[in-house]
């Protein structure tokens, strides 16, 4: 114990080591940058915003404006109404492969099944007289005709056009074949007359050779019906109470309802049908 005299001195505080700097790590090069995907626009379909997607534009040529104002005179004009049938094509089918190669060998032109239904065609019009006629919007008056001058469809480069073939009531199956050949050949030439273009009394189109199974064709204006061919497919049917393969086509005839009643529209397809199924009744006039 220390009585008086001065404090001893605090002992020094004892000094921190001295800190050994962390060398710095090696540096890392930064990533690339990625180019920026831009947003689609506000209500977009991002789905839509593909670069690949384009468009042009082309002028109409006059044979379509023609074509898209026909068509739609005709339906702003006529009252058109469709009516159906299915015909069962075995028996023409198998006449045409009987003879195809006699009816060539002879006639110098190929058997199709348009000059049938050319025939066919004329023949009903001939028995149901008023699917052959016409209006005359401007006297008011309908014009009825004893000759069937038979407009037939015929696609192009340039589109569809219906080139006729004038008394085939009065021709044969090779004159029909015939006329059908020459008028497509010119057709596809570009050659075609307006004598040629006009005077039709009814029109047929195929669709079937571009593989329609049914469809319902538009009046070509002043006619009152056209009949549509399409595609011939096996199907089953009841043929004496048992059920079979046969080809069938479905065949369409659009008629303007201010002239042509159902009865006569139904009667004229279903004339046209029996023929067909029946090619014996076009051979013997009957």
């Amino acid at each position: 114990m220390v009585f008086g005299g001065e404090a001893p001195a605090s002992s020094p505080a004892p000094e921190a080591p001295a800190s050994t700097p962390t060398p710095a790590p090696a540096s890392t090069p930064a990533p690339a940058a990625t180019p920026a995907t831009p947003e689609p626009a506000a209500g977009a379909n991002p789905l839509l915003a593909t670069p690949e997607r384009a468009s042009r534009r082309e002028k109409m040529s006059r044979m379509r404006l023609r074509t898209a104002e026909r068509l739609k005179e005709s339906q702003n004009t006529a009252a058109s109404l469709t009516t159906f049938q299915e015909v069962d094509m075995s028996k023409l089918m198998g006449l045409r492969k009987q003879y195809k190669d006699a009816f060539e060998a002879k006639h110098g032109v190929k058997l199709g099944f348009m000059s049938a239904f050319v025939k066919a065609s004329a023949s009903a019009l001939l028995e149901v007289p008023g699917v052959n006629a016409m209006i005359d919007d401007e006297h008011q008056e309908i014009v009825y005709r004893d000759y069937v001058d038979m407009s037939v469809a015929v696609s192009t480069p340039k589109g569809l056009v219906t080139p006729v073939l004038k008394n085939t009531e009065s021709m044969s199956f090779a004159d029909v074949e015939k006329g059908l050949a020459e008028l497509a050949a010119r057709a596809r030439d570009g050659k075609l007359t307006l004598e040629e273009m006009t005077g039709g009394n009814f029109t047929i189109s195929n669709g079937g050779v571009f593989g329609s199974l049914m469809g319902t064709p538009i009046i070509n204006l002043p006619q009152s019906g056209i009949l549509g061919m399409h595609g011939t497919k096996m199907r089953p049917v009841v043929v004496d109470g048992e059920v079979v393969a046969r080809p069938m086509m479905y065949l369409a005839l659009t008629y303007d309802h201010r002239l042509i009643d159902g009865r006569e529209g139904v009667t004229c397809l279903k004339a046209i049908a029996d023929k067909i199924e029946n090619p014996e009744r076009l051979l013997l006039d009957i």
